[in-house]
């Protein structure tokens, strides 16, 4: 089949396109994530005088790094409408996001929809694979005091227990509110037929656009992070105790992702940005963490009901382009999540302009000992 003129243009501006995009993000990386450290770096003796400034300092640094990879696909169309409960309204609580996971750009939506959520994105601590933590945006992550978990059963005991050890020492000590995970460990395209075989195996429902959930990470989260009057139970350990003030973990938001004709986007597509414009869909229902069971089989059997639901949000929003009403309503009601495209601007000039700052700093001191 002959190719027209046409349709040689539009594959050249898109690889043209492509280019430019990746290009700036190459440089935009060498400038800002050096930026970050060096800020820091630079703030170590505040942070031994007040390291609540520090850390808060640290927060406003780090939201802004989110907010230039979620420009990144802002700018080439992909956008988010919002579904269910508002968590603005949970903004300042503490809170467990549980997310189904389909692709890399899962976590680039969530860097873009949490921008407008008040202090969440500068406050949340993230669960990931131990994989980012040799991507480029590793020692930011280090830095920030997320955690980066290995997958498999050979680790998975150690895990749990670091992971506990990890909470204790950095998130109330650096205030931290919202925690994200995803609980299925692992992209849906590699975990689907092995979650399906052992639904099968164990008379579990049949799950298409999600994976039966691992229990671990989240049952360590709560016993760490829920204050005892909130569940009963003696949990929350040293980190409650230390930190009187706090009111522990107050809230569960289960966030489910979906993408139209349930293709998702990748980190890819997200730099590049040769995918047509894009509107992703995010679906929140907030949980007291009080109604949320604390016993192994029942938070268990909890977990399982959450992403059933969400296996229910995805079938009737692929056959519809929409997700269902809350029960005893007749209407589902969308928000459409928007970013400040001048607000963008300016944090993508800050990181050049602190790029060009630190290399004429850098010149100075050189020629100075040189």
């Amino acid at each position: 089949m002959a190719v027209t003129l046409e349709q040689a243009q539009r594959v050249g501006y898109t690889c043209l396109k492509a280019l430019l995009r990746f290009a700036f993000m190459i440089a935009n990386n060498l400038v800002a994530i050096p930026s970050y450290v060096l800020y820091l770096i630079v703030l170590q003796p505040l942070r031994i005088l007040d390291s609540k400034t520090f850390w808060y300092i640290e927060g406003v640094l780090f939201k802004w790094l989110l907010a230039m990879v979620a420009s990144w696909g802002w700018w080439a169309g992909y956008t988010v409408v919002e579904w269910g409960d508002d968590v603005k309204a949970v903004s300042e609580d503490e809170a467990m996001v549980l997310v189904n996971h389909q692709a890399t750009g899962d976590v680039c939506t969530l860097m873009m929809c949490l921008q407008d959520k008040g202090t969440v994105v500068r406050q949340m601590m993230w669960l990931m694979d131990h994989i980012f933590k040799y991507t480029n945006f590793g020692i930011v992550s280090l830095i920030h005091g997320d955690f980066f978990i290995r997958q498999g059963k050979a680790h998975r005991d150690q895990q749990l227990v670091l992971l506990k050890d990890h909470l204790e020492k950095y998130y109330r000590s650096r205030n931290r509110k919202w925690i994200v995970l995803f609980p299925e460990g692992g992209f849906l395209r590699k975990r689907r037929e092995t979650s399906q075989a052992f639904a099968k195996k164990n008379n579990l429902p049949f799950l298409k656009h999600v994976t039966l959930p691992r229990l671990g990470a989240t049952q360590v989260i709560l016993k760490t992070l829920v204050a005892p009057q909130e569940n009963g139970t003696p949990s929350g350990g040293d980190a409650v105790r230390k930190e009187k003030k706090s009111k522990g973990l107050q809230w569960v938001i289960d966030t489910t992702i979906a993408y139209p004709k349930a293709e998702p986007i990748d980190i890819q597509t997200w730099i590049l940005g040769y995918r047509q414009p894009t509107v992703t869909h995010v679906h929140y229902r907030i949980f007291p963490v009080k109604d949320v069971p604390a016993e192994p089989e029942a938070l268990t059997n909890w977990l399982y009901q959450r992403f059933i639901e969400k296996e229910d949000l995805l079938t009737h929003f692929y056959e519809t382009g929409a997700f269902p009403p809350p029960q005893g309503q007749t209407k589902a009601i969308s928000r459409e999540m928007t970013l400040s495209n001048l607000w963008l601007v300016a944090i993508q000039s800050f990181a050049f302009l602190s790029g060009g700052m630190w290399y004429c700093l850098f010149q100075y001191l050189y020629h100075c000992l040189f």
